[in-house]
């Protein structure tokens, strides 16, 4: 039997006393001194101006900033900005319909949403475009909230052993970000993130209906959008629970009656856990089953702001804190789709060691996964994974930062896993076959658990072994000024605008500005030696840009590697435009 149990207590400070890191320096220019403290009645999102906003303001398309943007996960933006409000959805849902009709995709349509407060309005309005449009719809009954993975396997299950008359989908969030953002983002009948020509598509023709003042847009009210016959619902909680043992251990895991702890952050799969729980007998306590659109019960991130990142020790700063009362603890962000673990032995693991992890793991108890699969990696993630797949004589894959890079291979059954160091992953079903083309938070999560219950050691304890066999990794990101100039001057390098030849006392062996496995620039430079390296990207929504850096050499080596990568990119930068 289940045993599920809801914890809340969220006034008592005595879990925060907990150790965060000292050296912040992967978190942009310097923390904030309230970073990890319960969030202030001042840092909450005034929830009526906001919805309010959304539907009052009118994008100016002739604004940069206010125009449709697709980034490597969709749309989004605040509506106190006029870079999410109501036209910007309406443009987005038609031009959404128009790709459809252009590739004769003509099956349902997959909805779902997470908890921010400008999700629920983002729905109405894509719903009243869909049903104007006699788009099928599927949507969770009872307004009930839907993860991306849930969409994602949704999408895929429908579509298996189909030729024609595919789904697709949409899910309307904008992953962790602060509470005031919104997000909507297009997931085609490969269940994943939209490709780049997609995005173009879909972006073009959305800024081409604001331009006209919406002139083109279908739209009818919500009232009627709801009851239209095409307008159906789908229980995506309990076919995606009900399929979890294809991708997970979840007998080893309820037989092993493992103290599990889990905490939604208040997101879309808030009301997913318990069934889970009941359905497979799992041990375990939901810290905190609230849902709140201005997530108070937050601690605050790096920078004093509310975000929903389960891997950034500030906001799972209460999580790490009761990490003694269970065997695992672990968090998925607001749609579900990033993971955090909180490990007994030493508390949140930083993605990239999980990564590793996972990869050790999954390699070695899949008997089902291709002989061939390979492992799945970003440029700016860990080289502890390339030593991992080296060790396990698996072939790395290695493609520029964003899932949509990966979905050809999860799709295919040749890729693995796949994983990027922001926290996100999926992999393939026990038996070889595609689960999730988008990043799964819940199997990641369920993961540890699996992990735990079969090797008697928790992911702490398995990545320290891992260090002990190819060495201890020291890893971090900061963010340099760039104007937008120099921005777009860095995304354009080329190797030979790199004149140098050794990095941090270690001959350089790859100055890359395209991706090893795939091919695609990866928007900026990485610099790799023997011990070391690093890789430069442009922010695309700041005026930073980015450097990501790693030694296997000690911390004061990554302090060189650091000081000459700024050096190293600094003198591109200045110099003359190219």
């Amino acid at each position: 039997m289940a045993i599920v149990t809801n914890l809340v207590n969220l006034t008592d400070n005595s879990s925060f006393d907990c150790k965060l890191p000292v050296d912040a320096a992967r978190y942009n220019f310097g923390v904030n001194p309230n970073a990890g403290q319960p969030a202030a009645a001042s840092n909450l999102v005034n929830v009526p101006r906001l919805i309010t906003a959304y539907f009052s303001e009118r994008p100016d398309p002739g604004v940069p900033a206010q125009r449709v943007s697709f980034g490597t996960s969709g749309h989004r933006g605040s509506a106190f900005d006029r870079a999410f409000n109501e036209w910007h959805i309406l443009a987005i849902t038609q031009a959404i319909v128009a790709y459809r009709t252009g590739k004769s995709i003509d099956g349902p349509l997959f909805l779902g949403i997470d908890t921010h407060a400008l999700s629920e309005p983002a729905l109405a309005s894509a719903l009243e475009v869909l049903a104007a449009n006699d788009v099928p719809v599927m949507i969770a009954p009872n307004g009930e909230y839907t993860p991306t993975p849930a969409v994602s396997h949704a999408i895929l299950k429908y579509n298996r052993g189909r030729s024609t008359g595919l789904a697709d989908g949409i899910v309307v969030t904008p992953s962790h970000n602060p509470p005031e953002d919104g997000g909507f983002k297009y997931n085609p009948p490969n269940g994943g993130p939209a490709d780049s020509a997609i995005t173009k598509f879909v972006e073009g023709r959305a800024n081409e209906y604001l331009e006209a003042g919406l002139a083109g847009v279908k739209r009818v009210l919500l009232e009627r959008a709801l009851k239209a016959s095409s307008t159906r619902r789908h229980d995506f909680l309990d076919e995606y629970a009900a399929d979890l043992g294809d991708a997970i251990d979840m007998d080893a895991i309820r037989n092993s009656k493992l103290k599990l702890g889990v905490d939604p952050l208040g997101g879309a799969g808030v009301h997913y856990w318990k069934p889970i729980a009941e359905r497979y007998g799992l041990n375990l306590t939901i810290v905190n089953p609230d849902v709140d659109p201005t997530f108070r019960f937050m601690t605050l991130d790096w920078d004093g702001r509310i975000r929903m990142d389960p891997s950034s020790p500030y906001a799972m700063r209460r999580l790490v804190g009761m990490k003694d009362q269970f065997d695992i603890a672990m968090a998925c962000d607001t749609d579900h789709d990033r993971h955090g673990i909180v490990a007994r032995s030493t508390g949140l693991l930083p993605p990239n060691h999980y990564l590793a992890v996972c990869i050790h793991y999954l390699f070695a108890n899949r008997p089902g996964w291709p002989r061939n699969a390979s492992v799945g990696k970003t440029v700016v993630s860990s080289s502890m994974i390339d030593r991992v797949a080296a060790k396990l004589g698996r072939k790395l894959y290695e493609v520029p930062v964003g899932f949509k890079w990966y979905v050809d291979g999860l799709f295919g059954g040749w890729l693995g896993f796949a994983g990027e160091e922001s926290a996100g992953a999926s992999f393939l079903a026990r038996d070889g076959s595609v689960w999730s083309t988008d990043k799964d938070g819940i199997i990641a999560a369920l993961l540890a658990a699996e992990i735990t219950a079969r090797s008697g050691r928790d992911p702490g304890e398995i990545y320290a072994g891992l260090t002990r066999e190819n060495g201890e990794s020291e890893f971090e990101r900061i963010d340099a000024p760039a104007n937008a100039e120099q921005r777009a001057r860095l995304a354009k390098l080329s190797p030979q605008d790199i004149p140098v030849s050794d990095l941090a006392g270690e001959k350089i062996q790859h100055v890359l500005t395209n991706a090893p496995g795939d091919g695609n620039p990866i928007g900026g430079v990485k610099v790799v030696a023997e011990n070391g390296w690093f890789a430069a990207r442009p922010s695309g929504t700041e005026d930073v840009y980015k450097i990501y850096a790693e030694s296997f050499r000690g911390r004061d080596h990554l302090r060189r590697i650091q000081e000459e990568a700024r050096k190293i990119v600094g003198a591109v930068l200045s110099g003359p435009p190219g």
